[in-house]
């Protein structure tokens, strides 16, 4: 499984941002897809997630009202839509899948990981 992001850039605050996510490989069935971010000296955290099948979603607070996350199922692509963005938003963002069922999306107990894209805010 391969798992390829883009759509990164740099904007001022207030501008928007769509990642999107190219998932490849035989038999791809994950549980969960989801978006995670990491900024310089902080530890990587949950920004969005999504069951890939059943369309249900799940955002952080610091990013609820702002981010939306969605994802074509038939072509195994998922996005993140940015609005409102803020200089706190200034990190790396990385898609994530896991393939068995989870209640939380925690960083560490996803299964496959994208290289992530660049996200730079200015104020």
């Amino acid at each position: 499984v391969q798992l390829q992001a883009s759509g990164g850039g740099s904007v001022q605050s207030g501008g928007s941002l769509r990642l999107s996510c190219v998932a490849s490989g035989h038999d791809f069935h994950p549980n969960h897809m989801g978006w995670f971010r990491q900024s310089p000296g902080k530890e990587r955290e949950f920004v969005a997630g999504i069951r890939w099948m059943v369309g249900t979603t799940t955002t952080a607070d610091s990013v609820k009202g702002r981010f939306t996350i969605s994802r074509e199922y038939g072509k195994n692509v998922l996005y993140l839509q940015m609005n409102n963005l803020q200089p706190e938003d200034t990190a790396v963002y990385y898609c994530a899948a896991r393939i068995y069922y989870t209640a939380n999306y925690y960083p560490d107990e996803m299964d496959y990981w994208g290289r992530g894209t660049q996200v730079t805010v200015s104020s």
